[in-house]
């Protein structure tokens, strides 16, 4: 019955539409949005030979396909994705799902999750169109530098918890996770086809090499065949060794680098035991089985303290270290306790560092917080050296693990203050892997790095505004700054806050310099001597360019030397995209390659071969897939969306007006592509903060989230007005007014711009401003404010529940840039407020405020809408049960999308009014009827 509504609905939503456009082109409609595809998961196999990418509906069954790269064979797997290649490039492994249709029957059939459709693996040579299927499986692993894959078949799951589920219930599971039985797991050599097959698997592991493929067997207690335990299988001699036995939970099974180590995590406790504490397991080729070298009561592990079962086991790059998480043994449930005769409150204290609503939300994260520790497991008298702790939560690791330092960082004491500061001071402290000895280095605000080598630490001073670089072997602090003579933080910051710097490109292999972005330019620093270089000459600032490093691969963990630096860059002016190219230690001026009225997308190399992919795009043209050796001559490898064809698209052009203080801005204009200067057209007006960078995105018709669908309306005959807004700390409502309001008036002066029926739109930050406007001018004839704020003062107080965290922070440091607090400056925070002046509305509007919204109280809505009620004023108010600050469902992303039409065709275009705005939808009609149908 609903998609039988829905459907009727769609046809009296667009008819009026149908009816109004010219002869030509069709414009779209929302039956179009399913099938509109985007390119997903592409993959370059690492000689270049072959490219495989998945071509995606938005609803519905997807295809990968699979060329070669002079584009002359294809083949295609319906319903395939999760695309991987081997390291010799002779073979590929997907993921092929079930049927759309399957899947959605199964769903409305309410079935459990066991019995729902199952993901089948394809095994495909390239080369050949033929595939070969394993039906049921969960997931698979191809080993890095090997063609051999382990996959896992499809076994009764249990359902995850949670990250804020404060349930008796799933605080019990977290403390004493119970074990479940395995699946089949299956190894497979890809060259020969031989493969073995081993029950009652329930995690697995393959080593680099494609040598080892260690896994957990968790066997059903009343069968004798299986034995539970951790076991050890070669793939090369076809032998299996048992390396730890018993029932239990065993995680974070890690393979060393070379594959001749194996460490993991494990608890063989009673399944009824009300916590399970975990032991840390090491196994080499000279052991018979695994031992417990870190466990509750070992040396250097604190009292009461044990090795964490959620904690990521791993080893460094040679080996040597292998680093593992350690927890403080939680309380056991007291199992004595009656629910129905125990209060149940949240204790709130002036002294906590968090507050409630973010403790709880977090709730799940802490009981499985752990601290780093380190051990080094082939010395047989190495200790544990405990590096995290309550006092320093968060530690930082080298990328390759050897290292004798790590870098602790903890905001201890301080984190109060982030409920009014948003950010809060710093300790880096340089944690000794051998002794554990403690060494404070600084104290700020900003973001600590450390180098991938471990010689550097690098951060950020917001006061300062500058880049520090700390040499962890001399204790030399070096202000990198300093000799550049030019802003590194945010030049254009206009909250109250402190700016933010533009961030770090990375760092060259060996820790031989590091990359630092200002405005425009990159600039190259020795760590050592703070030696500066400005790595793009300067040619960013002078021709306003934004010269950013794109990786272009992204398991890179530094910048290779020997390789060129592809450095996208977009045109601050004319908003084009491009690229320069340049070798990291080269002194010349970057080369140009490209820069053009499109823009670049994941641009990936393969790994031994010159041979980039990357998807490229316009407002007219869909981001398809190009293959090149140089970014000049290309191949085009998709062609995704030929309907476009057929439908009424769009143009969109960069637009500029001088406010009424002088401020120069610019913005986007977006219009049908049959436009006609001679005709009016209605304009509806969208806006969050700056949009005009994204003048050569591509704005595929979708549901919307709770924006403007901007390229649908283009089709449906309306210009639609992106523009960019400053602010004024203190005013961001006048600042709205400013920019927004002049940009029209300049757009107005265009005789094809119908100035009587112009609307505007915005969401969150956005719906702020929507409502403000609205009070400030009568010369929109319709509004649509997505979760606004309506009255600040109220809002100052509240919490972001998705969060957990305060509003104030907000308001004094960040987006709503009042600068103050409420008493400080109470009449700014009144000023601000559309609440106080929604007498003065004329102007229709459309609230969204959603039950659930996580970001901004719901009563905001709520407020403005029982206000402009109370005042007599056209204001209706959506709001989707159970939906968050933007709407993740797609029903609902529909449904808001046909009624976002209809609002705007009514006041903008003259169209009939929908029931659900004339006559509402009464609560006893609720789930029977939507009121999309229009009055006659």
């Amino acid at each position: 019955m609903r998609k039988l509504l829905l459907s009727t609905s769609l046809l009296l939503a667009t008819g009026f539409h149908v009816f109004a456009q010219s002869p030509g082109k069709k414009p779209l409609d929302h039956s179009v949005f399913d099938g509109w595809q985007s390119v997903a998961g592409q993959r370059v196999s690492n000689d270049g030979k072959w490219i495989g990418y998945v071509i995606k509906p938005q609803q519905g069954d997807a295809e990968l396909i699979i060329k070669d790269s002079k584009n002359t064979t294809s083949v295609k797997i319906p319903r395939a994705d999760t695309i991987k290649m081997s390291s010799d490039s002779k073979f590929a492994v997907c993921l092929i799902r079930p049927f759309y249709k399957d899947t959605r029957l199964a769903k409305i059939k309410k079935k459990k999750q066991s019995d729902f459709p199952k993901d089948t693996l394809g095994i495909i040579t390239l080369g050949s169109s033929a595939v070969i299927k394993v039906p049921a499986i969960r997931s698979f692993k191809i080993a890095e530098d090997a063609p051999v894959i382990a996959y896992l078949a499809t076994a009764d799951t249990l359902k995850k918890t949670s990250a804020s589920d404060t349930s008796k219930k799933a605080v019990a599971a977290t403390v004493a996770p119970p074990t479940h039985d395995g699946a089949d797991l299956s190894v497979r050599k890809l060259k020969t086809g031989t493969e073995r097959t081993f029950k009652y698997v329930t995690e697995y592991q393959v080593s680099k090499n494609g040598k080892w493929i260690a896994f957990a067997v968790t066997a059903p207690a009343k069968q004798k065949e299986t034995t539970s335990g951790l076991y050890l299988f070669d793939s090369e001699k076809n032998t299996l060794k048992r390396l730890s036995t018993g029932r239990g939970n065993y995680h974070n099974i890690s393979i060393d680098d070379a594959g001749r180590q194996v460490a993991f995590t494990a608890e063989k406790n009673p399944e009824k035991a009300l916590v399970k504490s975990f032991k840390l397991y090491y196994y080499n080729a000279a052991k018979d089985s695994a031992e417990v070298i870190a466990a509750a009561g070992s040396a250097s592990i604190p009292n009461n303290w044990a090795v964490s079962g959620d904690s990521k086991v791993s080893f460094s790059k040679s080996g040597n270290n292998l680093f593992f998480g350690t927890a403080p043994i939680p309380k056991p449930a007291d199992t004595t306790l009656v629910d129905f005769e125990i209060a149940k409150l949240d204790i709130w204290n002036y002294k906590d560092d968090y507050l409630q609503p973010q403790q709880l939300k977090n709730l799940q994260t802490e009981l499985k917080r752990s601290y780093p520790a380190v051990i080094k497991p082939e010395e047989t008298t190495s200790k544990t050296v405990q590096l995290g702790s309550k006092a320093i939560p968060e530690i930082l690791i080298a990328e390759n693990k050897d290292a004798r330092y790590v870098l602790g960082v903890t905001d201890t004491g301080a984190r109060v203050a982030a409920q009014w500061e948003g950010s809060t001071k710093q300790q880096a402290i340089l944690i000794d892997t051998k002794s554990g000895n403690h060494r404070l280095i600084n104290t700020s605000m900003g973001r600590y790095y450390i180098s991938p080598h471990g010689n550097y630490v690098l951060w950020f001073d917001v006061k300062d505004q500058a880049w520090y670089c700390y040499t962890i072997a001399t204790g030399q602090k070096i202000n990198l700054s300093k000799s550049t003579g030019t802003k590194m933080g945010d030049e254009l910051n206009d909250v109250p806050g402190y700016a933010s710097p533009y961030g770090v490109a990375g760092w060259a292999a060996g820790d031989k310099a590091v990359f630092i972005y200002d405005r425009y330019d990159i600039w190259r620093f020795d760590p050592a001597t703070g030696d500066t270089f400005n790595f793009t000459q300067g040619i960013g600032r002078k021709n306003k360019f934004i010269i950013r490093y794109d990786q272009t691969d992204p398991e890179q963990k530094f910048i290779p030397l020997k390789e060129p630096m592809w450095l996208l860059t977009q045109n601050e002016e004319t908003k084009q995209w491009g690229y320069f190219r340049k070798f990291p230690e080269a002194n010349n001026q970057p080369e140009k390659i490209i820069i053009a009225p499109v823009s670049y997308d994941n641009l990936l190399k393969a790994k031994n071969a010159d041979v980039y992919i990357y998807t490229k795009a316009n407002y007219k043209q869909s981001p398809d897939l190009y293959l090149s050796a140089d970014l000049k001559k290309e191949i085009k490898l998709s062609s995704i969306n030929p309907q476009q064809s057929e439908y009424n698209w769009g143009t969109a052009e960069l637009v500029r007006w001088t406010t009424p203080k002088g401020y120069q801005s610019k913005g986007i204009l977006y219009k049908p592509e049959d436009f006609d200067p001679t005709k009016k057209y209605p304009m509806v007006v969208y806006f969050y903060e700056k949009l005009s960078d994204g003048l050569f995105n591509y704005i595929a018709p979708a549901p919307t989230p709770s924006r403007l669908p901007i390229s649908f309306f283009v089709s449906n005959g309306y210009l639609v007005f992106a523009p960019d807004i400053s602010y004024q700390t203190g005013h961001p409502g006048a600042s709205a007014v400013e920019f927004i309001n002049s940009g029209v008036e300049a757009l107005k002066k265009n005789t094809w711009v119908d100035a009587a029926h112009i609307g505007i739109q915005g969401q969150s930050w956005g719906g702020y401003q929507v409502a403000y406007l609205i009070t400030q001018t009568n010369m929109y004839a319709a509004a649509w404010a997505g979760a606004p704020v309506a009255n600040m003062t109220s809002a100052y107080g509240g919490i972001r529940w998705e969060s957990g965290l305060n509003r104030q922070f907000q308001y004094e440091k960040s987006q709503s840039r009042i600068g103050a607090t409420l008493w400080e400056k109470p009449e700014l925070y009144i000023e601000n407020s559309p609440l106080f002046q929604l007498p003065k509305v004329k102007t229709p509007v459309m609230i969204m405020s959603n039950d659930a919204d996580g970001a901004v109280p719901w009563y905001q809505g709520i407020e403005m809408f029982t206000a402009l009620r109370r005042l007599g004023k056209p204001v209706w108010l959506l709001q989707y049960n159970g939906e968050a600050h933007n709407l993740v469902l797609r029903q609902n992303k529909k449904d808001i999308t046909i009624r976002e039409q209809q609002f705007f065709d009514h006041f903008l275009k003259g169209a009939p009014l929908p029931v659900w705005m004339d006559k509402g939808v009464p609560a006893v009609d609720k789930g029977k009827d939507w009121g999309l149908e229009l009055e006659k």
